[in-house]
């Protein structure tokens, strides 16, 4: 878009580059940014128009896109252009993700690199490593407490060993997703560093004040993230003598996005790590980068501002690289971080799904899916050209942030449920077999989140230690069944290091002084490869999930119906322990998928008239496409069995 006050300074910014970088080929670089000046001046000048240096800062701004493009390597630019011509390739049904953290998974990341054919065995071809940068020695957030954004942990390994698996990957048509912590830093930081030593520009790195004054102010709406072990926002900093705001936790210092000098750092350290081969970048806690008196400082309308700008910043420099916001909050709130009004995503193009997530634990302490039913049918329509990363597991808390209304809805008061969810995933309800703990409790609103690992919280630790084969059956089935909805669902299914062999909760954490007060550290395990070779070993539990979840896996693959384009459709059957809904091919509409999972401990029934004539499906000619079987039927009646799920298809359509 041609507009005279930001073309005029379009032009006077390429004359102020650096001669050493217009000698460069920028060839395609001055192509994308013409076609995105006016929308990344549009932002910056709603975020910092009233600044005196909004020129300057604009052109360092431009500089850094220049120099990141220029250092970015030839075959980066090549994925780029290729990318850009399939604009829909994070909607692919062939994607299956996991999350592991490197050193729990391997040691290190040429231990990582060294078992890439185990997750092609597997089928997993995106790989999202937890953050693997320089942190403090001890407490350090599970890696979030980064105190240098261009270093790679001495544990892990170097700069080197990342783009050296980067491109064992790509050989391999695998995708790396990388970790960039966007709202603060530790304290340990050289920014933090240097603020405490007094140094002005610094301190306007952070929020920091004199006294409490302006924090009170900010405390009086702002709710608290870790009450237990991190009540309140601010922490006094006795070196410095001021009042730093630190919403996470007491060393992470958050950044202040009101300073343009902030955002292009922050953009810089974006674009080192997609030029170091990352192909996804996961921006964690984007729902707080902007800080407002009066609000909870959390979704703001500056925030999304700012992730428009990463991303209009990014398609210039480097537009194959996706990102994923890392925003945990109600659904009418996280939809928003796709970007609004638009059809492509103008922030992220991947969001977490917590509340499908959430809403699947809910069915399984219920054994039934009325809330899960009622949450995904007010579950807001994400834009076309953009997914959902559904996940059971990860290596955070299960947070119960159910709607109240939905939750009303589903025949419940929504705290007693809360309640309840609480007690049976920390084993005090009266015969549950789930093996959790309690995480974050918050006294003065009675909040609660549960840690343990997927195998744990089903009731497999506990039904391997009675030597119970039923219920050690039964839990594999509600691990394959989970497994079965976040594959199908709609959008990227993220698999939890661990799960795909039954990993139990891992209490080793206890031993360690820095880790013994967080319970989540249970659900982030380290991998005993030997057990892992149990996989081969016919009957065993490692063998049982690990062969179902890779048939899944390659099953998914194979069906066009799967690729996430806003192509499902709830199905109400009247059973409340089924959840069934359709996927359809939006390329061929009459071949559909219909995906059945019952939550009961009792075989359940759905009544093939509640299909009307989706798909047109022939009762007798029903196969289920994981199996190749034919279900069981009584004349019109589909038979499911417990904990059992079908992806069920009229094979003429296929």
């Amino acid at each position: 878009m041609y507009e005279p006050v930001s073309h005029s300074l379009f032009n006077r910014i390429l004359e102020d580059l650096k001669p050493e970088t217009r000698k460069q080929d920028l060839r395609y670089f001055y192509i994308r940014l013409g076609a995105n000046f006016y929308a990344i001046y549009s932002l910056f000048h709603q975020l910092y128009g009233g600044r005196a240096d909004f020129d300057t800062q604009m052109t360092r701004l431009v500089q850094v896109m220049a120099e990141r493009h220029i250092e970015r390597d030839d075959e980066l630019k090549a994925l780029d252009i290729q990318r850009q011509e399939d604009h829909n390739w994070f909607l692919s049904q062939e994607l299956v993700g996991m999350a592991l953290y490197a050193d729990g998974f391997a040691k290190d990341l040429p231990g990582v690199q060294s078992h890439l054919g185990y997750l092609q065995e597997l089928g997993v071809n995106l790989l999202h490593i937890m953050p693997i940068l320089k942190c403090p020695q001890g407490a350090s957030d599970g890696g979030y407490a980064i105190s240098d954004f261009r270093q790679v942990g001495e544990r892990f390994g170097t700069l080197e060993d990342v783009e050296e698996l980067a491109r064992s990957m790509r050989l391999r048509g695998m995708l790396l997703t990388l970790d960039v912590v966007v709202n603060h830093t530790s304290d340990e930081h050289q920014w933090a560093q240097l603020a405490r030593q007094g140094d002005k520009q610094y301190q306007d790195y952070y929020y920091i004040f004199d006294n409490r004054n302006v924090p009170d102010m900010f405390e009086e709406t702002m709710p608290e993230v870790f009450p237990e072990q991190a009540p309140g926002n601010f922490t006094y900093d006795e070196q410095m003598g001021k009042w730093v705001m630190t919403v996470f936790n007491t060393y992470q210092w958050d950044l202040n996005y009101s300073n343009p000098a902030v955002f292009i750092e922050m953009l810089d350290v974006i674009l080192f790590w997609a030029n170091r081969g990352a192909d996804i970048l996961r921006l964690d806690a984007v729902a707080f980068l902007w800080k407002k008196i009066g609000t909870t400082c959390q979704n703001e309308h500056e925030a999304h501002l700012i992730l428009q700008l990463m991303k209009d910043c990014c398609q210039v420099t480097a537009p194959g690289v996706a990102y994923i916001a890392e925003a945990i909050v109600a659904p009418v709130e996280i939809i928003k971080y796709f970007g609004e009004d638009a059809v492509i995503a103008k922030e992220c193009e991947v969001a977490y799904n917590a509340t499908f997530m959430a809403l699947l634990w809910d069915a399984v302490a219920t054994k039934n899916a009325k809330l899960l039913d009622q949450g995904i049918r007010n579950l807001p329509q994400k834009l076309d050209r953009a997914t959902w990363l559904n996940y059971i597991r990860c290596h955070d808390d299960i947070g119960l942030g159910f709607d109240d209304r939905d939750i009303a809805a589903a025949g419940y008061d929504p705290r007693a449920h809360r309640q309840f969810l609480v007690n049976y995933f920390t084993g005090k309800f009266d015969s549950s077999p789930a093996r959790g703990e309690p995480f974050g409790e918050n006294k003065k609103t009675g909040d609660m989140r549960i840690s343990g690992s997927l195998a744990s919280l089903v009731g497999l630790e506990a039904a391997i230690d009675s030597g119970d084969e039923k219920a050690i059956q039964d839990s594999i089935d509600v691990i394959l069944l989970l497994h079965s909805m976040i594959l199908s669902f709609g959008g990227i299914p993220l698999l939890y290091y661990g799960d795909e062999v039954g990993t139990l909760n891992d209490r080793s954490y206890l031993d360690d002084v820095s880790k013994a007060n967080d319970s989540r550290w249970m659900n982030r395990p380290r991998i005993n490869w030997e057990k892992l070779e149990r996989r081969y070993q016919h009957g065993s539990v490692e063998q049982r999930i690990f062969d179902a979840l890779k048939k899944m896996i390659a099953v998914r693959k194979l069906i066009p119906a799967f690729a996430d384009f806003n192509n499902r459709e709830l199905i109400e059957t009247g059973n409340p322990h089924l959840f069934v809904f359709t996927r359809n091919d939006w390329l061929q509409g009459f071949s559909q998928v219909v995906v059945v999972g019952n939550f009961d401990s009792t075989p359940q029934s759905l009544n093939l008239n509640d299909l009307g004539n989706r798909g047109q499906f022939q009762f007798t000619e029903l196969r289920d496409l994981v199996t190749g079987e034919a279900p069981a039927m009584f004349k019109n009646q589909l038979v499911i069995p417990p904990f059992h799920f079908y992806w069920l298809s009229d094979q003429r359509h296929n």
